[in-house]
């Protein structure tokens, strides 16, 4: 199982020779710019190599002309435990969607675990020992915000006050325990919200045994900060309650890979006509039923790039600044200040793309050839994507 703890980073890296440089925001998408000076694992210059002081630089990446974007953040998994889940009793799942170019994890809810606590007391322990044990446990080098308790009835504000005071930021999708009622979540989501605590709300049919319908009144009436899974996990709602949703209030929509996919196209374009693409954010809602996700991600900007014809340098931010804003994150942008998390990639090899960009839009796949966290490479040629036709590499001293 790889796996790494937390670490101080420290030095200097440089990445050279970027031949595209996507941003992660949506108001400028690519950044006329060709290196990265890193600092300690944050970025300090994004500039013209020329610009660039590189004294004392003790790692130099080549890009070779590839394309540099922002790690890919996952709005919506499972975690369980270390990097193992149940559901498919698979180990290793976050390390391989770290080849998949994901650098950071939102959890949703920690609800596969066997013989998941449902009691308050059960159920507070539960989701204090996950926010720490991700916190202190990192497969592949992935940043996983864990610790997110499903509510369940019975629950009083000072268990929000507990929670947010013991470090737990996140609520698991409202739905999935006993408070299934919109008024009785609406109560519950505002204590959470006044103690810093952030929401998503299951949105459809049932995912798993327990869960339930979550329709588009109940979804309003709870205004939780995420609309979870807007194109169902995988049962999505009537459009007419997609559209209903988009249309009704202004909280993020997100749209998953273990979804539908019509209604994933549905919520995009609605979101598009009403002029708020920085509302879609992208996860994958995995590990479920149908496995692991590796490549959830990148298929998610795949598929709204090239049947909902969308710009490829678009449909990355959803990926990257749009999660990171509404999850208020310090990755997801190339700015100075922000953690260095990178994904280096170029179109795959044979594909009928003129360039990464344009491979994108007719539905492939890019090839990744490195991942960087807080600095650091952490994996060189991907082992799940296609190849890259032209590979970044690290420069030897």
């Amino acid at each position: 199982m790889a796996a790494t703890t937390p670490e101080v980073p420290a030095g200097k890296l440089l990445i050279k020779n970027i031949g595209l440089l996507l941003s992660g925001a949506l108001e400028n998408p690519v950044l006329d710019a060709d290196a990265i000076l890193c600092v300690d694992g944050k970025i300090d210059t994004v500039a013209k190599l020329a610009d660039i002081d590189s004294e004392g630089v003790d790692t130099t990446i080549d890009a070779q002309g590839t394309t540099v974007c922002p790690g890919l953040i996952d709005s919506h998994v499972h975690p369980v435990i270390g990097d193992w889940t149940p559901r498919q009793s698979q180990i290793n799942w976050i390390d391989s969607y770290m080849n998949g170019g994901v650098t950071t994890m939102i959890s949703a809810g920690e609800v596969h675990l066997p013989g998941r606590p449902k009691d308050v007391v059960g159920l507070k322990a539960m989701a204090v020992t996950a926010q720490r044990a991700f916190s202190s446990f990192r497969p592949g080098g992935v940043k996983i915000h864990a610790g997110a308790p499903v509510l369940e009835q019975g629950m009083v504000e000072e268990d929000f006050k507990d929670l947010a005071d013991a470090g737990v930021k996140l609520l698991g999708e409202v739905g999935l325990g006993g408070v299934k009622q919109g008024d009785e979540a609406k109560k519950m989501v505002a204590w959470a919200r006044k103690y810093g605590i952030q929401s998503t709300i299951h949105t459809g049919g049932p995912s798993i045994p327990g869960s339930g319908l979550i329709d588009a009144d109940v979804v309003l009436e709870a205004d939780a900060d995420v609309i979870g899974h807007i194109n169902g996990g995988h049962t999505a709602l009537p459009l007419d309650q997609i559209r209903c949703l988009c249309e009704s209030c202004s909280r993020s929509v997100e749209i998953v890979h273990n979804g539908n996919e019509l209604a994933a196209l549905f919520a995009m374009r609605t979101s598009m006509e009403l002029g708020q693409p920085e509302r879609i954010i992208l996860g994958t809602d995995s590990p479920a039923g149908s496995g692991a996700q590796p490549l959830g991600i990148l298929r998610m900007i795949a598929l709204l790039s090239s049947i909902g014809e969308i710009d490829a340098e678009t449909v990355f931010c959803f990926a990257t600044g749009n999660t990171a804003r509404q999850r208020e994150l310090d990755c997801g942008l190339i700015e100075p200040g922000r953690v260095a998390d990178f994904v280096i990639m170029d179109r795959a090899q044979h594909t009928a793309g003129k360039n990464i960009l344009d491979s994108v839009r007719l539905g492939d796949l890019p090839g990744i050839s490195m991942v960087v966290i807080d600095g650091q490479v952490r994996c060189t040629r991907s082992r799940n994507t296609p190849p890259a036709e032209r590979m970044a590499s690290v420069v030897e001293a």
